[in-house]
């Protein structure tokens, strides 16, 4: 594993996945040439797409960001002094902009430790990372470019002091429940007796405040969602009619989760020029881009249950709107 330097605080090194990840045109095959049609979730976060998420964050109708913003500020102290990090992984970090109140804690509490970030755009952790180092002067920061869902294991966390895993944004919720367990085993896989993992999710609430925060009322999420279309149009010389697919979020309470989808307005036909095939799309047909599992305190305790682990600290929104959890290995 190669490191690289790029100031007396602030390195990187590539982290290779243990399995193989699926390509673009992989999961197209899998799951736009099937029935009924998807896509997945990670195609959203190109450069607009990015852009796109920020601006869904700043929207009235989207609290997750928010809320879990506040919970970190309200109670970032606690976490710190509760967990004791010598080192902090950030799984999917991203611009880090939430990680600051937890190195906010830090400074106020005279605590320094290493920050690791991990995520696929190394530019925009390097970019953050600098900043980052130089607001902290105690900070050291050492970027893990890299997919995590292609695996932890060649994570190079060093084998001294405590870890706190960090894995924020309801994130969690975009995984079926039983790749939600596995990623879970995964980071219980990576903590030892005295290490913590800082969970953030969303919580099971009314329909109309959930689908609200999935179709605002500007409309910025339904661009987002169709984004994903421009993707495919650019990267597999594809020729979606974008503007011609409806941005659909519902609720399904059985399931307890959010689904995003695109609904074609007519009859079409797509040609994907780079996978050599067109497929027929009929008048209404769906295409599922997303799942956002929304928990329970039950269910939330379950699930970390049955993948090893056993929650310390739970810290909830006011009417428990989201939940941010402090777990150990059981």
């Amino acid at each position: 594993m190669a490191i690289t330097q790029t100031g007396a605080r602030l390195s990187s090194s590539e982290v290779a996945p243990e399995q193989p990840l699926a390509s673009l045109a992989d999961d197209v095959r899998t799951g736009l040439l099937s029935r009924p049609r998807w896509l997945s979730p990670k195609y959203f976060y190109d450069d607009r797409g990015s852009a796109l998420f920020e601006a869904i964050c700043a929207t009235p109708e989207y609290y997750p960001s928010r809320t879990e913003a506040a919970l970190l500020e309200a109670h970032g102290q606690e976490i710190i002094e509760h967990a004791a990090p010598d080192h902090m992984l950030e799984l999917g970090s991203g611009s880090s902009r939430k990680t600051r109140h937890l190195l906010d804690a830090c400074d106020a509490l005279d605590k320094s430790c290493q920050y690791w970030p991990f995520d696929v755009s190394a530019q925009m952790m390097l970019d953050a990372g600098a900043q980052l180092v130089a607001d902290y002067d105690w900070l050291a920061v050492h970027a893990l470019i890299g997919d995590y869902t292609g695996g932890l294991t060649n994570v190079p966390l060093p084998e001294d002091g405590r870890r706190l895993i960090v894995f924020l944004g309801g994130t969690l919720g975009n995984f079926e429940p039983g790749e939600a367990r596995a990623m879970l085993e995964q980071i219980a896989g990576l903590m030892r007796g005295d290490d913590q993992l800082l969970l953030g999710v969303d919580r099971v609430k009314d329909t109309a405040t959930l689908e609200a925060a999935y179709d605002d009322a500007e409309g910025v999420t339904a661009d987002f969602n169709r984004n994903v279309l421009r993707v495919l149009n650019r990267e597999l010389e594809a020729d979606f009619p974008v503007d011609d697919y409806r941005h659909r979020a519902l609720f399904d309470r059985d399931k307890a989760r959010i689904e995003m989808r695109l609904g074609a307005d007519h009859a079409h036909r797509v040609t994907l020029a780079t996978l050599g095939t067109a497929i027929d799309i009929d008048a209404g047909e769906e295409i599922v881009t997303e799942f956002s599992h929304k928990f329970t305190p039950d269910t939330l305790a379950a699930l970390l249950e049955s993948a090893g682990l056993a929650m310390d600290r739970h810290f909830e929104a006011e009417g428990g709107a989201y939940s941010l959890v402090l777990a150990r290995r059981a």
